[in-house]
């Protein structure tokens, strides 16, 4: 670890004197990219965070929004839902197991510190192509460390995504989201309260791992990264984060917690000083007050060691026994290490011969905000022109429907308990998941994820699908989006070209955003996913979280019992749709333009959450990755199937495989309802029956296709086949 020279200078100046070892560390990690956002802050006003559901915004753990009110009217003054998301990208692929388990368990002490119960997970994973034996082995370890983490403290994961493309292959990414549930009298914040409160490390004990992971997480990976940036990663355990959640709660039962931060990038110095400096005070910290694991540790091993399963607590004085009462209990450590004071930021540390030496002496507000941001040239990209393949319809379907980024996922979500909590109303599968919040009569629709093939084909109307998939996912059980949190991954941003890609995604997501009013309140920025083997994609996964009354939802899956339509298509409806980012040209080759989006997302949304809540709406399911083909496809089953006719003025390829988002197949009963629904928002277009007779008969522009439900099966257990 070394602070930039640069940067020396600036904390020079400002302190009048050089700082110490332990300051020299602190500052670096703390003005790292990977805290400080110096990269992508500047761009991140874009977002609209504002709305009467917003509670708490950007800048906290998480953020807190509330449900709507019973009455439908307004949004409740009582029942309030977490939304948070990080990654764990580079950890992830250095150990894959520990680097996601690690990442779910700072997910989830981000929702506690808001006084906030995990009711849900959504895990976003993206990996190189799935041939290659070393993806495979990642992806494996990263699906075993979130599902071991998870199960083991009883936090279901209920929806994600999984995606494959040749430029993650020396940089995994791994995003998780949690969601949490609080009443108002519960919450808390980042926000240190009082001087003369007690800070109270609560939770394992500190040792050396994880050490400068926070600069670790803004550097390009080396390639000899999975051997040299190992110490770099935490090592989690899951027991003592269900612990910590049960001490968590018990704690706010008795109103102990005055404010709270959870200990994840650069370890304790990160969590404390970022959480006095949010209240405008000090702290004055004794390290050697810090319960450890390991011997002889030194001062800047304890302030910035990044062990999991900790969390920091501004408590009163006469509540700090109480809590170390609660502590025991669990079987937690529990340290009083310092308090909030109104003067600098100070760590002392007395040595067993009794020296003392203060080792840190700094503002708080300027350690934990100081951080210059960077000025950086940037290189917009440019769209890709038409230069399409001919293509046999009956070898594209089969090699669209079985490519891995969009076969069935069955293999990875089935290691994920899915159900613990017995809230999971539908589960992963489908387009989103929705979860029961009994308490206030409400479900909660929630989706989570990217495309990287659109973001690569066009950066900003990839950007800006994502966002319209995602909320097309949520209106598709009858939900209507409430709000949204942001993990932003790009490459090396001192790359012109990387640095434009990654602008234009956050332009992308922030209008379409604002186009749907949904207000992103919070996020988390990834930058440097860069190795030998090039930048990633710029990837902007998305994890939106909608609301309506009650808990049911239409099936995903034909019933077999409907008219086939599919809205919001613009292909079906004569216009020229565009197969550029399709899952087709990833596996035949070619390019194109990106497909024009609906130009009134806002309204189709609506009109798509009042379809889905319809009682005549038998089946819904929304058409966005693979197209068409994998949409119905995904909606076969051994009991239903459908005859289905696609004809328009655009080719066979563009009415099957183009990747418009926004659009939905739907089965109903009472089609002309749908049709009214979607008068004047979107095109609705009749394009079949379905039947019981569990298979597939497709005509496209006068080819017919004939599939039954097992060798549809068989086609999507490409990923089960081959890691089973």
């Amino acid at each position: 670890m070394s602070l930039a020279e640069a940067d020396r200078e600036l904390v020079v100046a400002e302190l009048g004197r050089d700082p110490t070892p332990t300051e020299e560390a602190l500052f670096e990690n703390l003005w790292s990219e990977h805290c400080a956002y110096r990269s992508s802050r500047p761009l991140l006003s874009a977002f609209d965070s504002a709305g009467d559901q917003v509670v708490v915004g950007p800048g906290d753990d998480a953020a807190v929004v509330a449900l709507p009110d019973a009455a439908g009217e307004g949004y409740s003054e009582e029942w309030y839902v977490t939304l948070g998301i990080e990654s764990h990208n580079h950890p992830s692929y250095v150990d894959p197991f520990d680097g996601a388990a690690t990442g779910v368990g700072g997910i989830v002490r981000d929702t506690l510190s808001m006084g906030a119960y995990p009711i849900a997970l959504a895990d976003s994973l993206y990996f190189g192509p799935f041939e290659r034996e070393h993806s495979r082995y990642l992806m494996d370890g990263v699906v075993e460390g979130i599902g071991h983490y998870g199960n083991c403290i009883g936090v279901p994961t209920v929806t994600g995504s999984v995606a494959f493309h040749e430029d993650y292959v020396g940089n995994p990414l791994v995003n998780v989201a949690c969601v949490g549930l609080l009443n108002d009298d519960r919450l808390v914040t980042a926000v240190a309260q009082e001087p003369g409160n007690a800070l109270v490390l609560l939770g394992n004990g500190t040792g050396r791992d994880g050490l400068g992971g926070a600069s670790f997480a803004s550097e390009d990976l080396a390639e000899d990264a999975e051997t040299e940036d190992r110490p770099a990663v935490q090592v989690g355990d899951p027991y003592a984060e269900k612990r910590l959640v049960e001490c968590n709660e018990a704690l706010l039962d008795e109103d102990l917690v005055r404010s709270a931060r959870d200990l994840g990038a650069a370890g304790l110095g990160g969590a404390s000083s970022e959480l006095v400096a949010k209240g405008g005070l000090g702290a004055a910290i004794e390290l050697e007050r810090v319960h450890q694991r390991e011997p002889d540790m030194h001062p800047l091993e304890i302030l910035l060691a990044e062990s999991q399963e900790r969390m920091v607590y501004e408590v009163r004085p006469e509540d700090v026994d109480r809590v170390a009462e609660l502590a025991d209990r669990f079987h937690l450590g529990c340290s009083v290490i310092g308090e909030v004071t109104d003067g600098n930021y100070t760590c002392t540390f007395t040595d067993e011969a009794g020296e003392t030496e203060t080792v840190v002496d700094v503002s708080a507000e300027y350690l934990a905000d100081g951080a210059p941001m960077n000025d950086l040239d940037h290189v917009d990209p440019e769209p890709q022109e038409r230069d399409l393949p001919d293509v046999d319809l009956a070898a594209a379907f089969e090699a669209v429907v079985g490519a891995p980024s969009t076969a069935s996922k069955a293999w990875v979500y089935r290691q994920y308990d899915h159900e613990v909590g017995t809230r999971t109303a539908v589960g992963p599968g489908g387009d989103a998941a929705l979860v029961a919040i009994r308490e206030a009569d409400t479900g909660l629709a929630f989706s989570s994820g990217a495309e990287p093939n659109w973001t690569t084909a066009n950066p900003y109307e990839g950007a800006r699908a994502v966002a319209l998939e995602n909320a097309t996912n949520v209106a598709a059980t009858g939900a209507r989006p409430l709000a949204a949190v942001d993990c932003l991954n790009g490459g090396n941003p001192e790359k012109p070209d990387v640095y434009g890609g990654f602008r234009a995604i956050v332009d992308g997501l922030a209008d379409m955003c604002g186009d749907l009013s949904v207000p992103v309140v919070g996020g988390n920025v990834s930058l440097y996913n860069d190795s030998a083997s090039g930048p990633i994609p710029p990837t902007p996964t998305l994890a939106m979280v909608g609301a309506k009354a009650g808990y049911e939802a239409p099936s995903s899956a034909f019933t077999g019992e409907g008219t086939l339509l599919v809205v919001g298509d613009g292909a079906l409806a004569g216009e020229d749709a565009g197969l550029g980012g399709s899952e087709l040209l990833a596996q035949v080759g070619g390019t194109d333009r990106f497909p024009t989006l609906p130009e009134a997302p806002a309204e189709l949304v609506d009109a798509l959450a009042d379809v889905a809540a319809d009682g005549a709406t038998l089946a819904v399911h929304d058409a966005s990755h693979g197209g068409l083909a994998v949409t119905l496809a995904e909606m076969v089953t051994d009991d239903a199937g459908a005859t289905v006719t696609l004809d328009a003025d655009a080719s066979a390829a563009e009415l099957l495989f183009h990747e418009q988002a926004g659009r939905a197949v739907v089965e109903t009963s009472d089609p002309d309802a749908v049709r009214e629904a979607f008068d004047d928002v979107a095109p609705v277009a009749e394009v079949g029956e379905t039947d019981g007779s569990g298979a597939l008969s497709l005509t496209v522009a006068g080819e017919t296709l004939d599939y039954d439900a097992a060798t549809i099966r068989d086609l999507r257990s490409v990923v089960e086949r081959e890691l089973e």
